[in-house]
């Protein structure tokens, strides 16, 4: 199929058990909340405390990451990131955003990230 019917069933973005933030509350919700800093990107995560069991994940990357293909490299990382970590380790009812770092996001090798990942993940949720 050609067109732009081709693309309506594709996969989702993040992944099938993970839904992603789209509205500037949740964002901001999930600023207030708890933050694990680490050398790639900075992971905020807060529990929604609902009876949804959806994990939700949002990425963010600021001008400061640079030009727009450097911001969508950065993003990209993170997506691919979030399928691997937060797909299996991240806790339903949770709302995450990982937010890229300039230079780092991009440039730090993907083994790394993925390991610093579990490790913000595990002090998020207080381990």
């Amino acid at each position: 199929m050609d067109g732009p019917e081709a693309g309506r069933d594709a996969p989702p973005a993040v992944s099938v058990c993970l839904e992603t933030l789209r509205n500037r509350p949740d964002f901001l919700a999930c600023a207030r909340a708890r933050k694990a800093p680490m050398p790639g990107f900075l992971l905020q995560g807060r529990d929604r405390r609902d009876d949804d069991t959806v994990v939700r994940v949002g990425f963010t990357a600021s001008k400061k990451t640079g030009n727009a293909v450097m911001r969508n490299r950065a993003k990209r990382r993170l997506r691919a990131l979030a399928r691997e970590v937060i797909g299996n380790a991240g806790r339903p009812g949770w709302d995450y955003v990982l937010v890229a770092r300039p230079d780092a996001t991009v440039s730090r090798e993907f083994a790394a990230m993925r390991d610093d990942l579990a490790r913000a993940l595990a002090k998020v949720h207080g381990a």
